[in-house]
């Protein structure tokens, strides 16, 4: 279970799930709080071409948070 996900919530996030992320997040709960499948998000990161800021820590992509909370809008 990461950041309080359960197998029940498995499209898209609530208005304020994506408030209460980390500083960086893996790349499948990004993909989740922007509507974007799993297949596509890593094609799109691997790309170069993901809607927001992407770090590549050895094999694994994390997101910065503060990059995905202005994309969606919710940046104070």
């Amino acid at each position: 279970m990461r950041h309080g996900i359960t197998a029940d919530q498995s499209k898209g996030m609530t208005r304020e799930e994506p408030l209460t992320l980390p500083a960086a997040v893996d790349l499948d709960t990004s993909n989740r709080a922007l509507g974007i499948g799993r297949s596509k998000g890593y094609e799109l990161a691997k790309r170069g071409q993901y809607p927001c800021k992407v770090l590549r820590l050895g094999k694994a992509y994390r997101v910065v948070t503060a990059d995905l909370l202005q994309l969606l809008g919710l940046a104070a």
